[in-house]
């Protein structure tokens, strides 16, 4: 039997080498590919330097040729090694989700400012509104959003599109969502280095079926780190909000956050700063407003950096419980928390629309580890 080389390639481009996100074929990997009647020879090019992976790569290609092509084709296999010039175990290739219009990332300088319960009430608002939803929940090591959206027990499935196993968000409220916490037991701690947590962010993004989304909100972990930087260098963010109740240590992080994406090299857009727990009303006082956490800390903060004060989100006790039992708040109808969310979201969906307008799209950014760590556009 006469092989040949087209037939050869077809049956390569379903399977990917080690490390890679695409398959053998489209990512360079194939260098070239002979045949000779029913002989195949096959010079690959791998990133990954370990035995076991150079053994994968030659099985695979020797059972795809077998299974796809010709069963009795003798086939010959050339792995060569060759390693990135300047490796970064953080790196995640940077680019766009096809069929999603908008990412907004939800960061805040500090935990316990309710960004989780803001990004679950935020998401569930724009559903209301018709909006096509999703949530990433890249908090990697404290994932809630599987809790706010009564899901904890869930697990994604796995669905077929264009011929690539992907991960089907669990749905909810309206709500496409993936979070780690999917994959974990809840006792289970998530103990993860940099490059680990890099590598499963970079799963739930580009390995699930998110399918046609308005708006994909990502629940960032709290502060500035590492987990920030592989998103904006995963993703093009259309813009972030940063979440921060009104005392001045909470406010001083949120500053730090909203200099982080305004940094030159990071250069994503600010919609806006939210306040939780802006004042607290008691149920047998619907009227009065008592500010716990000090008055208007945002509202200043906003100003003083020129952005929006997108909402102020009052501390309510129904908030609290809607968000344990799994039920967001935003989707009691009738109630004043309910107002103050939906008033949110029209501000986020109108700073959108007018960032979309008079800004160029942003670029995803490459992250590079040297003179400690800083960010180059791509």
């Amino acid at each position: 039997m006469k092989l040949q080389k087209q037939e050869i390639l077809d049956a390569l481009k379903t399977i990917t080498a080690p490390g890679a996100a695409e398959n053998m074929v489209d990512s360079g990997a194939v260098t070239n590919v002979l045949t000779f009647g029913d002989e195949v020879v096959v010079d690959i090019t791998i990133t990954n330097p370990t035995l076991q992976a150079r053994k994968k790569t030659e099985v695979d290609i020797l059972k795809t040729i077998h299974d796809k092509v010709y069963a009795k084709a003798q086939v010959k296999v050339n792995v060569k090694v060759q390693a990135p010039a300047t490796p970064d175990k953080n790196e995640i290739k940077g680019k766009a989700i096809p069929g999603i219009k908008n990412i907004i990332a939800v960061a805040s300088g500090k935990g316990g400012v309710g960004k989780s319960t803001v990004t679950a009430n935020l998401a569930v608002s724009l559903s209301k509104m018709g909006f096509k939803v999703g949530v990433l929940d890249a908090d990697i090591y404290g994932p809630s959003i599987p809790i706010m959206f009564d899901v904890v027990n869930e697990r994604p499935l796995s669905v077929t599109v264009d011929g690539k196993s992907k991960m089907k968000p669990i749905h909810n409220y309206g709500v496409d969502v993936l979070s780690i916490g999917f994959f974990t037991k809840p006792d289970q701690a998530v103990i993860w280095r940099g490059p680990m947590a890099a590598k499963a962010l970079n799963q739930m993004i580009f390995d699930a079926a998110w399918g046609e989304l308005d708006f994909l909100l990502l629940d960032l972990p709290p502060g500035t780190g590492d987990i920030h930087l592989s998103i904006m260098q995963a993703l093009p963010i259309t813009g972030a909000v940063v979440v921060s109740t009104p005392q001045n240590v909470a406010l001083a992080d949120a500053r730090k956050g909203v200099a982080m994406f305004q940094q030159e090299s990071i250069n994503v857009p600010v919609l806006g700063i939210i306040e939780n727990m802006a004042y607290f009303t008691p149920e047998e006082l619907p009227e009065n407003k008592y500010y716990i956490f000090g008055k208007e800390g945002a509202k200043h903060l906003a100003n003083d950096l020129d952005v929006r004060l997108l909402g102020e989100i009052p501390l309510v006790q129904s908030v609290r419980e809607a968000g344990d039992v799994g039920r967001p708040a935003a989707l009691q109808e009738d109630s004043a928390i309910a107002t103050a969310f939906e008033t949110l979201t029209r501000n986020v969906v109108e700073e959108t629309v007018r960032r979309n307008t008079s800004l160029p799209a942003t670029e995803a950014i490459k992250i590079t580890t040297m003179a400690g760590c800083s960010a180059v556009k791509n």
